[in-house]
């Protein structure tokens, strides 16, 4: 029962955090701090509270978890609450793993990631040639960077990234649908050693897979 009270709040707060209202700044401070990401932050941790709001400003789905980033392409994002979901990114293939459905999917990584914010999370510096650079602007001692992805086949239309301390802390992205799903980080931990196993992924016995995987060649992940 007190989830259904506090949950609410944490979207509160979560929206009053991640809904910017513009104030520009120097092109250059924006580009800095995506310099500073692509070139100095090899890996990532942190504990993630996500929301999904739609087109009038509804909260329709909430969710929380775990994420880890190494660059080049990899991540696990796991999400604990309301559902159990596992997503990784192993460098070749994205396993996408529904505990309840007992289900896994799996499908080539760079179908599936070209163009879109997970891109710009795991990728290497030459992933900004797929975005357009839209502005900068601060807000409550957050810099927040707009971008734009050049091809929006792939279903989004914007991405906006806040930096506090220089520290990736916050995510918007937009969806052609009007929709907006907002991510706060917390408890962030940059350049920790992350072990491998983390970005393996075996199907689990009993569950079944669609789809077939990217298998690597001699001298590729």
């Amino acid at each position: 029962m007190a989830d259904f009270v506090t949950r609410p709040l944490r979207i509160l707060v979560i929206l009053s955090l991640c809904l910017p209202a513009p104030a520009a700044i120097g092109a250059d401070e924006g580009r800095a701090l995506l310099d500073n990401f692509f070139n100095n932050v090899q890996s990532l941790s942190a504990t993630f509270e996500q929301s999904l709001v739609d087109a009038d400003d509804i909260v329709v789905e909430s969710s929380s978890g775990t994420v880890k980033i190494r660059r080049p392409g990899q991540f696990r994002w796991s999400y604990t609450d309301p559902y159990e979901q596992v997503l990784v990114a192993d460098g070749l293939n994205v396993w996408s793993y529904d505990v309840d459905l007992a289900q896994v999917t799996v499908k080539a990584q760079a179908e599936v990631l070209a163009n879109t914010p997970a891109s710009l999370l795991g990728g290497s510096r030459e992933v900004l040639d797929e975005f357009d650079y839209v502005e900068s602007f601060a807000d409550r001692g957050t810099v927040w960077i707009r971008l734009r992805p050049k091809n929006t086949d792939n279903g989004f239309s914007e991405v906006e990234l806040g930096f506090d301390d220089g520290k990736l802390r916050r995510m918007i992205f937009s969806d052609n649908l009007e929709q907006k799903t907002l991510i706060a980080l917390l408890d962030v931990a940059l350049n920790e050693p992350l072990d491998e196993s983390l970005f393996e992924f075996s199907v689990p016995d009993d569950v079944d897979l669609v789809g077939e995987p990217v298998v690597a060649v001699s001298g590729e992940i």
